[in-house]
């Protein structure tokens, strides 16, 4: 039963994001409400669509990406996110944005701060701008921050 409602919410996309930034900004709204029909509004109806959370697998397809928002929201965590540092490459089709995420999490009585380097990929599409990709990953302390234990060492070059 699952599949057929998550098939006609698929559908059914009732949102029109007329640019990149509207639908990221959808897209965070989503997230800070735990909503995952407005969470999966955002995103492309794809299987080519991918998603990577912080330390997390590679999920593709659109119902593997739904299954872990979906997972996310219920554990209770209430995310608060403000965005920084954006850097946005963006074409007639595809817009890329770079940024960090600066998150603050409430549950269960606790609260932990966290940032995330995010890349987001958004495709121009009949019903306007849509998700394709999210990646994010833990951010690294900055050279001379951190612990308070002295600096960082400078992190090895790497060409890829």
């Amino acid at each position: 039963m699952a599949d057929v409602s998550a098939n006609i919410s698929r559908a059914m996309k009732k949102s029109t994001y007329p640019t990149a930034q509207d639908a990221e900004a959808a897209f965070y709204e989503a997230l800070e409400r735990a909503d995952l029909e407005a969470m999966m509004e955002v995103w492309a109806d794809d299987e080519e669509v991918a998603c990577i959370h912080p330390g997390g697998p590679r999920l593709a397809g659109f119902e593997q990406v739904r299954q872990s928002w979906a997972l996310m929201f219920k554990s209770g965590q209430r995310l608060r996110v403000q965005l920084s540092d954006q850097v946005v490459a963006a074409g007639m089709m595809f817009a890329i944005h770079s940024l960090h995420e600066n998150i603050l999490a409430e549950g269960g009585g606790q609260v932990a701060r966290s940032v995330v380097v995010t890349t987001n990929v958004y495709m121009r599409s009949g019903g306007g701008w849509r998700m394709v990709l999210h990646h994010g990953s833990p951010a690294v302390a900055a050279r001379g921050g951190g612990s308070g234990s002295g600096p960082t060492p400078e992190p090895p070059k790497v060409l890829h």
